[in-house]
């Protein structure tokens, strides 16, 4: 049930992420309450995640996956421009994301 509260907490905090572009500093009421529900969320589901698994581990993932999702939102939604340095950052983010997943004793499965 941990990957799920992690699964849900990043979710959350993409969305609430997206939705801080669209709150505009706060000035529009929707997205900024969506922005502090998603928020609020997450780091909920996140101290669940942190019953069992180490915090660095549950922070590499959560952040790591999230920028790649963000990223991607940005590039979607917002007409955001990836360059070629970007992608590859990117692309070894979500290689360190599996290293852990696959390789450390770290991380409880």
């Amino acid at each position: 049930m941990n990957w799920v509260w992690l699964a849900i907490a990043i979710v959350a905090e993409v969305i609430a992420t997206s939705a801080l572009k669209a709150a505009d500093g706060f000035s529009k009421l929707t997205p900024s309450i969506i922005v502090v529900l998603g928020y609020g969320i997450a780091f909920y589901c996140l101290a669940l995640t942190l019953r069992s698994i180490p915090v660095g581990i549950v922070y590499a993932i959560w952040s790591g996956i999230g920028i790649v999702l963000i990223s991607l939102v940005g590039y979607f939604v917002y007409r955001q421009q990836l360059d070629m340095p970007a992608i590859i950052g990117l692309g070894l983010i979500v290689a360190g994301v599996v290293v852990i997943n696959v390789f450390s004793h770290s991380s409880v499965h």
